[in-house]
């Protein structure tokens, strides 16, 4: 019986040996769906065989994760003990890191916890290596520094290809698509703005799911693959950055020539640095922090000052509950309402609700029932 990976690789040739053009447009997106649903089928076999060993159940802490996935020796110890203190096992050989190791880096007022991974390899998606813990714990994670050495930038590819199989998508938004089963009538498409997609091909793509009555909708434009990712419906979507460790231990104009190249390719500059001389890190943390969208909210006691020396941190879009709940797990079932002072208001000492959006500099007083 042929393997899912065999069945993978079989139609990934199909896929290279298909022109796209108007005809062959339907074929193309149903090889597509098909490949996404064996590659979460192998994904899942993967996931479920075997337990993670100690250390991969890791609890989240501060106000976001950060995790560092790279290839085996690429430095990551050495720059998780850089940033935080930590002491991660560091020596010269692969696999010094058998277990999660947590870090916690305080900047900004923010309390951002780093976790130093397993070193990922070709396959970690399929289960490879430690894949299957280290694709679990990144796929919690707020952030992602990828991380490569300058010896072997070529990394960069690999692990972009294996967080992709594994259904993380860096750098890029959630398209706009709602999916609705329904008993009859086919499939039915409605979209907002322009739409490249065609009715044929999302019906092929829906076909391969055993989905024949539907009701979507899409809201500006979306890839055959954005609406394959819709249906499978347990892609990750989340921020990421490319840092190249050890650039002390080459030539200025190598190190140029690296990051040009990696400029190009990835339309965003990658970070430059060297974990073990320290070089670059607050630039590093600076990109942590701007990464995750952080806002400082100041709480104002109700008849007191407002605390302006130390802001609770909290993501960009975060509402007044998302702030009750960080306070104490009461202040939900217990919230009468909230005055706010700031640019998220019309007037100083407005009156809102749980659902009110918070903006960066926002002051709160929250009243509760005693």
């Amino acid at each position: 019986m042929i393997g899912l990976e065999d069945q993978i690789h079989e139609l990934e040739d199909e896929l290279q040996r298909t022109p796209y053009n108007k005809a062959t447009s339907k074929h193309i997106g149903r090889i597509k769906a098909k490949i996404a649903r064996l590659r979460d089928e192998a994904v899942t076999r993967a996931m479920r065989a075997g337990g993670g060993g100690e250390g991969y159940s890791v609890k989240k802490s501060g106000d976001a994760t950060a995790v560092l996935v790279g290839f085996p020796s690429t430095g990551k110890s050495t720059l998780l003990n850089q940033l935080t203190g930590t002491q991660s096992a560091v020596a010269a050989y692969s696999f010094t890191t058998l277990t999660v190791v947590p870090g916690a880096l305080e900047y900004k007022g923010a309390k951002i916890q780093i976790l130093d991974i397993p070193g990922m390899i070709a396959g970690a998606a399929m289960g490879k290596g430690r894949g299957k813990e280290v694709i679990g714990v990144v796929r919690s994670a707020d952030i992602i520094i990828i991380l490569v050495d300058v010896f072997n930038q070529q990394h960069v590819d690999v692990l972009f290809k294996e967080l992709y199989d594994a259904g993380i998508r860096i750098n890029c938004r959630k398209p706009d698509i709602t999916i609705k089963k329904t008993a009859y009538g086919g499939v039915r498409l409605s979209a907002v703005g322009t739409l490249d997609l065609e009715i044929g091909e999302v019906r092929s793509i829906l076909a391969e799911s055993k989905m024949m009555n539907a009701d979507v909708l899409i809201r500006g434009n979306a890839t055959q693959e954005d609406f394959i990712d819709a249906v499978q419906g347990n892609r990750i979507y989340v921020p990421a950055f490319i840092a190249v460790n050890k650039v002390d231990l080459v030539e200025q104009e190598t190190s140029d020539m690296i990051e040009r190249d990696l400029t190009k390719r990835f339309n965003a500059p990658p970070l430059m640095i060297s974990a073990q001389a320290g070089y670059h890190m607050d630039e590093l943390k600076d990109a942590v922090y701007d990464s995750l969208g952080f806002i400082r909210v100041f709480l104002k006691p109700h008849g007191d000052e407002a605390d302006l020396e130390e802001p609770l941190i909290v993501r960009k879009g975060s509402n007044v509950q998302d702030v009750c709940t960080k306070l104490h797990r009461d202040f939900v079932h217990r919230f009468r309402y909230a005055r706010i002072w700031g640019r998220s208001v019309k007037h100083p000492g407005q009156r809102v609700g749980l659902p009110h959006k918070l903006r960066d500099g926002d002051l709160l007083t929250i009243i509760i029932e005693h």
